[in-house]
């Protein structure tokens, strides 16, 4: 019989349970948590004022983490705040991607609509999250998304991003994901991702909560808890247990009256303050309970054993079912009609074993399913776990939409059953990928292969061989990231198929393995993009086009790469196939830019790129937009048309797809900003558009951030902040150890950290460096566009450096060196020909070719071309230089005029080292920059000016003569000044000297 249904506005028999108190309740106040509940409020308050802040709250299994947030996440909503709460299942590992992520998803469709939760999404599509929930419809199978995974999962992720900030708009978020530690990889990567860009949202809370007695040194939660860590916004909370008067205290909550003094000794010796075993332990008149169990698993079953047997059996049956099981789900297991599974239930909701709520049953802890699952006998455990993959088969609404598969999956591998077991996870693997969860989808698959032995007619099963299975492994390892796995589950592929009867199949692998390698920065990666093109048929082209394009990219000869990029648009033009072609035609136009990497308006390269755009735009592959927005706004940095290629870079921005670009790209349409704008002198932009992109701590792929890592050091060190360039330059040197070396990573780098040790150490430290950077890096051969910043750093420092005889022998040998490679590097268009003549002004002076005269002139075209190229920083530097060779030649009007220019560039730009060097030559040639720079002239402790000048020199070891090249004076003169100096100071000496300047702070401490 069935129960009758509900008259109305009565409720029906499991929304009773719902309604129903327990028997045993849990304590009405919070105990012994002052501490950790302040924390989170604190961060509440943060987050109410624009903070972004997360919580990563630990503690071991039953210590009150769930009960903590859950009072926290009540005051939270009392205060105007909304609440979103999902959590990881245990199931997470066997491949249920984005589970906490998909519940909350489904708790705001089923409360705001699907139409309002489009209505948070830009376009107001929900092409993204409908992956996670098929209720919002088709998930997208653009173009782009098809021919990059990777942007259907930055859609995704944007997507979740986008809706959070939507609804923190209106009200604070706090978004609580419980359990992580049984979080699988896709939603370990999107929480990361989203506490990593918390900074773009302003209002959302995130907490997590985690079994830190259950994260083992293997553990796959540790890598990301140890990135959140280094995150400033992060704070750790570990959740105790509690002390002997909280047990008390705990206890007097639940009975609702003291304990005795002995009892309440008893209870926290047994309990050893642990919140669940306390309420476990305590019975309902105040008494421990009479024999107590030997084990943890004893005592947490100890009141299922004192419920009626058909009650017990139920509970066996749910605890196989997960952390929820549905109240139809359980009927269909169980076999009871609902008037029969709602009295079975109903002694254990009274007992506060389950809890019943909308969503269907789950157990008051987690600990409780566990014991309840390990005590099922083994004929048991394997037919209670087919019997749900059963009943999820002939009816998938038991289980919620899109889950079905996976579901089963894990039932039918439980019940140890290979056959099922192996279909099934063939089947889910299929719906992860749909999912773009790679990971998952990769063990799913794994597992594929290892029951494979174990069905005789697996294929017949699956419709797949055995080499199909691993080719999609391979494509799985791939997309996540899982390198070395990757090149061993090829190799396994490759060995299986004949070359000769599988082509395609062989050459895509052969594709695959070399991206592999190459990721991995194995050079004989390019082996396998040869073999795989002569191997793959010409007429597949759907095949062999991403290999040539592949193989464009990687090898080595440029001839030979120029051919595969062209062939590449051969083949996708003569199969109308206008995604390749665009592809094949922004490849192709990095060729035609040349080893230079530059390309001005009008040009070829150019022109290649508007035309790829163009198809792009047609056939909305949005991907292919942003990567020709990446190589226009790289070719026009490399011509020096800086506004050009800000211009360019924020186009990428531009359109309602920008939110959905991938991850890479928006790294590098950020940094193709941040290049120009450092280049400009319109730094604050650069630093901002610098800070935005870290905010995406996900996409911030090690050598992207590298990059970022030395514009913000370099102009750190410009402005004068040592600190921060030097922390900057470890960051960027850290990322880029262990990687291949790429000129436009390794070579900004060096220019930083020449500049660095000048400014720390000085000259000789930063000969040093110099030398050691021209020594290891293949400057000869590599990027001009690269390496003549790199030579002219270098020579700006042989120029300090020379005017230190004990440095000029080093000065002599770097400089030879220097001038060998600059006459095997290339130079083409307007910034590498200042960076040139930055460097030809340079060698002159240091060689001594000519007079004052000639060194002047040299550096004079130098500030000319970087006039012509608005790049205000190294103009002024040049005029600099050329300040000193005029007052050199006695030309100290011209000089002045030069330091005047010079200054204001460096003022504009806040480019305090810069400027200190230019004060300090206008003082050493007694030129007035401004009226603010006559008070130079001024005393101190009684010395002129210029005696204050010789006197820094002293402290700095500087000899007479020395003294007087460096402030254009006769060494007799320096002498005099030094003379009167140590009659002033009354020193005996001119170490005396020096040590009283120091004392008096009359010196830099750096000398």
């Amino acid at each position: 019989m069935t129960a009758p249904a509900p008259a109305p506005g009565m409720s029906g028999a499991h929304d009773m349970l719902t309604a129903e108190m327990s028997g045993r309740a849990a304590s009405p106040v919070l105990v012994g948590r002052d501490e950790q509940m302040a924390a989170l409020d604190a961060a509440f308050d943060s987050v109410r004022q624009g903070g972004p802040t997360a919580v990563l709250l630990g503690g071991e299994a039953g210590v009150g983490k769930s009960r903590l947030v859950s009072e926290f996440g009540q005051a939270a909503a009392a205060a105007g705040a909304r609440v979103l709460t999902g959590g990881c299942l245990e199931l997470g590992t066997d491949g249920l991607p984005f589970a906490p992520f998909t519940a909350v998803l489904r708790d705001l469709v089923h409360e705001l609509g699907a139409d309002a939760v489009a209505s948070m999404l830009p376009g107001r599509t929900t092409r993204g999250l409908a992956r996670l929930l098929p209720e919002l419809g088709e998930p997208d199978t653009s173009p782009d998304i098809i021919w990059d995974p990777g942007e259907a999962r930055a859609r995704l992720f944007e997507e979740v991003l986008s809706a959070l900030d939507h609804l923190a708009r209106h009200s604070p978020v706090v978004l609580v994901i419980e359990d992580a530690h049984w979080a699988d990889r896709s939603s370990r990567d999107l929480l990361t991702f989203l506490i990593g860009n918390q900074r773009a949202i302003s209002g959302l809370l995130i907490i997590v909560t985690f079994r830190s007695d259950e994260l083992h040194r293997t553990h796959p939660l540790r890598p990301m808890l140890a990135t959140l860590d280094r995150i400033a916004w992060v704070e750790r909370v570990e959740l105790p247990r509690l002390t002997s008067h909280d047990t008390a205290e705990l206890a007097a909550g639940i009975l609702g009256r003291q304990l005795a003094a002995d009892l309440a000794d008893a209870l926290y010796r047994r309990s050893e303050g642990n919140p669940l075993f306390v309420e476990t332990l305590l019975g309902c008149d105040g008494e421990l309970n009479c024999e107590l169990p030997e084990s943890l698993r004893d005592l947490l079953l100890d009141a299922v054993r004192r419920l009626p047997e058909a009650t017990q059996e139920v509970l066996r049956v749910a605890s196989a079912g997960g952390e929820t099981n549905r109240h139809s789900l359980l009927a269909a297991v169980t076999g009871l009609d609902d008037a029969a599974l709602t009295g079975a239930l109903r002694p254990a909701v009274m007992a506060n074993v389950l809890r019943a709520h909308a969503a269907g049953y789950t157990f008051r802890h987690e600990l409780i399913r566990e014991a309840v699952h390990e005590d099922l006998l083994p004929g048991e455990h394997g037919r209670l776990h087919s019997r749900f993959a059963e009943a999820i088969d002939a009816d998938p609404s038991l289980v919620p939409p899109g889950r079905a598969a996976i579901e089963m999956a894990h039932h039918w591998h439980a019940a140890h059953d290979s056959v099922w077991a192996l279909i099934g996870a063939w089947r889910a693997a299929a719906q992860a990928g749909r999912a773009v969860a790679a990971a998952e989808r990769l063990s799913l698959l794994a597992r594929v292969l290892e029951l494979w032995d174990q069905v005789p007619d697996a294929a017949e099963r699956i419709g797949a061989d055995h080499a199909r299975v691993l080719e999609e492994a391979t494509c799985a390892a791939q997309e996540a990231g899982e390198f070395e796995r990757g090149i061993a589950l090829a190799n396994s592929a490759l060995k299986e198929l004949d070359p000769s009867a599988s082509p395609v199949r062989v050459a895509q692998l052969l594709e695959n393995r070399g991206h592999f390698k190459m990721n991995l920065g194995r050079k004989e990666f390019q082996d396998d993009f040869s073999a795989a093109l002569a191997i793959v048929p010409a007429d597949a082209p759907a095949a062999r086009i991403p290999i040539l394009l592949s193989a464009a990219r990687c090898v080595s000869v440029v001839a030979m790469e120029r051919s595969y990029a062209e062939e590449a648009l051969a083949l996708a033009r003569a199969a109308g196939d206008e995604v390749n072609e665009a592809n094949a035609l922004l490849t192709l136009a990095m060729f035609r830019a040349g080893i230079g990497q530059q390309g001005d308006v009008g040009g070829d390269p150019l022109e290649l790129i508007a035309q790829a755009r163009a198809m792009a735009e047609r056939t909305g592959a949005h991907g292919l937009l942003a990567k020709a927005a990446i190589n226009e706004s790289h070719l026009l940095e490399g011509a020096g048309r800086h506004e050009l290629a800000v211009e360019a870079a924020r186009r990428g921005f531009a359109g309602e797809e920008a939110p959905y670009i991938a991850c890479a790209s928006r790294s590098l349409l950020a940094l193709n900003q941040v290049e120009p704008l450092f280049a400009l002198g319109r730094w604050d932009e650069a630093l901002a558009v610098a800070e935005a992109v870290r905010d995406f701590q996900f996409s911030s792929l090690p050598l992207h951030r590298s990059m970022l890592s030395v514009f913000i050091g370099r102009i750190a060190l410009a402005r004068g902040d040592v600190e921060t360039a030097a922390s900057a330059a470890g960051t960027a040197a850290e990322l880029l150890r262990g990687s291949p070396q790429e000129d436009q990573h390794q070579f900004p780098l060096g220019v930083l950290e020449i500049g660095l040790r000048l400014a720390v150490a000085g000259p000789g430290a930063a000969l040093k460096v110099a030398s050691q950077v021209v020594d290891g890096y293949e400057l000869a051969g590599g990027s001009p566009r690269y390496a003549w910043p790199l030579m002219a750093s270098a020579a700006l420092a042989c120029v300090v450096a020379a005017r230190d005889e004990r440095l000029r022998a080093d000065v002599a040998a770097l400089a030879d060196r220097l001038r060998t490679i600059a006459a095997k590097l290339e130079t083409s268009g307007s910034a590498q020909q200042a960076s040139q003549a930055t460097f030809a002004a340079a060698d002159a002076q240091v060689a001594g070719l000519g007079d004052a005269g000639d060194w002047l002139a040299a550096w004079d075209e130098a500030a000319a071309a970087w006039a012509g190229v608005s790049e205000p920083y190294s103009q002024a530097e040049a005029l600099l230089h050329a300040a000193e060779a005029a007052l050199a030649g006695g030309d100290r009007d011209g000089a002045a005029g030069r330091l005047r220019l010079a200054a204001a560039l460096a003022a504009g730009l806040g480019a305090g080292f810069l400027a200190a060097e230019i004060a300090l030559l206008a003082r050493r040639g007694r030129i007035v920059l401004d009226t603010s720079s006559a008070a130079l002239g001024s005393s101190a402790v009684g010395l002129t000016g210029r005696e204050l000048e010789v006197l820094r020199l002293v402290a700095a070891g500087r000899s007479n003569r020395e003294i007087a090249n460096e402030l254009f004076i006769s060494p007799k003169t320096a002498s005099v000044h030094v003379s009167n100096i140590m009659g002033k100071l009354g020193a005996a000496s001119r170490g005396e000297a020096a040590a009283k300047a120091h004392a008096l702070r009359l010196v830099d401490p750096a000398l």
